[in-house]
C-alpha cells in the first residue's frame, strides 16, 4: 500500500462535517492533507477542521475564496489564523491579498489567490463582463499581480500550471490545481482538467480531488489509484 502523498489534497465536498470525518476515517493514513470549502461551513467545517488538524495530525486547506473591502478580509483572516491551519484561500485581487497577508501575519498559514475557476470559460467570462484575453493569459496574469501582491501561491487550473510556474514572481511559490480528474473520470462541471500525473508534470505542487474519492465504491481504493498515478514516470517536472 502507497503512503500518504501531501501532494495529494482530498476535498471533503461532503455534507456536513460528520460526513466528512465519517469519510477522513475510511481514508485513515492513506491521506495527510484535506479541503474544507465554503459549502461545508454552515456543516460544521470550522469544528471539522480543528479535529481533523488537532486530534489526527492532517494538514488542512481551508477554502473560503474570501472577497471583501481590505479591513474585512484582514478581520477575517486574522480570525481563521488562530486555528493553525495550513492554506487558506481569498480572490486573487491584489488589495484582497495584501489585506490576507496582514491578518494572516504571526501565523504559519500561507495564503493562497484564486485566480479564475475552473468551473469556467471564455463565455463564463463574457457573461461576467470580464475582459477579453484568452483564460490561459488572464489566468497567468492575474497570478502574477497575486504573487506580487505577496500571495505564497495560487490557485489555477493544471492547464495554466505551466505557465504561471514560468513566471519569475512564482519562484518559490505555491501551485495548488483543483480540476484535477482520474483518468476515465466524470469531469462534472469543472471544463478546465486534468489527469493527477499530468498536473503534477505541468508544475502543480498539490493537486485537489473531491468527488471521484468519495464517490468511489472504495474511497481508499480510488486514493490508492491516484497515488500510484502521482508516482508514475509520467509526473515527472521537467520544467522545474
Amino acid at each position: 500500500m502507497l503512503q500518504a502523498d501531501d501532494r495529494l489534497i482530498v476535498a471533503l465536498d461532503v455534507g456536513d462535517a460528520l460526513q466528512g470525518l465519517a469519510l477522513a476515517e475510511r481514508l485513515g493514513d492513506s491521506v495527510s492533507f484535506y479541503k474544507i470549502g465554503l459549502g461545508m461551513l454552515t456543516g460544521g467545517g470550522l469544528a471539522l477542521a480543528n479535529e481533523l488538524k488537532s486530534d489526527h495530525g492532517k494538514r488542512i486547506f481551508l477554502d473560503m475564496k474570501l472577497f471583501d473591502i481590505g479591513a474585512t478580509v484582514e478581520a477575517a483572516v486574522r480570525g481563521i489564523a488562530q486555528f493553525d491551519l495550513d492554506f487558506l484561500t481569498v480572490h486573487g485581487d491584489p488589495n484582497v491579498v495584501r489585506a490576507a497577508r496582514e491578518g494572516a501575519s504571526g501565523s504559519n498559514m500561507k495564503i493562497l489567490a484564486v485566480t479564475i475557476l475552473t468551473s469556467l470559460d471564455r463565455q463564463d467570462l463574457d457573461a461576467a463582463l470580464i475582459r477579453k484575453g484568452s483564460v490561459p493569459e488572464l489566468v497567468i496574469e492575474r497570478a502574477g499581480r497575486a504573487l506580487e501582491a505577496g500571495a505564497q501561491g495560487v490557485i489555477c487550473s493544471p492547464l495554466e500550471a505551466r505557465g504561471v510556474r514560468a513566471l519569475p514572481e512564482a519562484a518559490g511559490r505555491l501551485i495548488v490545481t483543483p480540476g484535477v480528474r482520474p483518468a476515465g473520470s466524470d469531469v462534472g462541471d469543472q471544463k478546465r482538467v486534468m489527469t493527477p500525473a499530468e498536473a503534477i508534470a505541468e508544475g502543480a505542487d498539490h493537486v485537489v480531488i473531491g468527488r471521484p474519492i468519495h464517490r468511489a465504491v472504495s474511497p481508499r481504493a480510488a486514493v490508492q489509484d491516484i497515488l500510484a498515478e502521482m508516482s508514475a514516470p509520467q509526473a515527472m517536472q521537467p520544467n522545474r
